[in-house]
């Protein structure tokens, strides 16, 4: 019976984290970047250079060349990805996400560890596995 509290709870803390800010940020910035017909592009064109350059790295005689060519391709269509002021923008709001989630995940592992919910919370050096924690 505790269980289907703490789920109900769970999934309040899920409404709760689409009210955020930076969750809505993160949506609209990912809406947006979906209708940038640019950017789509540069994804699916980064997609297929991807697929190109396995199945060359794959071939017993590949072509080391080509292999570079579509490493460098790589590299130039990601730097124009992650400029893109969509991204950014996606980007930055997520890492703001992931250091609320960061926070909430610590606080409820923890917890189911012993430690006072009240006053547990997350440390930046925390990785959330605790069995090799000498404290923070």
């Amino acid at each position: 019976m505790e269980e289907n509290k703490i789920i109900e709870l769970a999934r309040q803390i899920g409404t709760l984290i689409q009210q955020e800010d930076c969750y809505k940020k993160m949506e609209a910035a990912r809406i947006a970047s979906d209708e940038d017909a640019e950017l789509q592009k540069l994804f699916n064109d980064f997609g297929e250079t991807r697929t190109l350059l396995n199945e060359e790295s794959m071939k017993k005689d590949r072509d080391t060349a080509k292999i570079y060519e579509y490493n460098t391709k790589m590299r130039e269509m990601y730097d124009v990805i992650m400029n893109n002021e969509y991204m950014k923008a996606y980007n930055e709001a997520k890492a703001e996400l992931d250091a609320v989630l960061n926070r909430v995940n610590a606080i409820i592992n923890q917890s189911a560890q012993g430690e006072d919910p009240a006053t547990t919370d997350y440390h930046e050096s925390c990785h959330g596995n605790c069995a090799s924690c000498g404290g923070c």
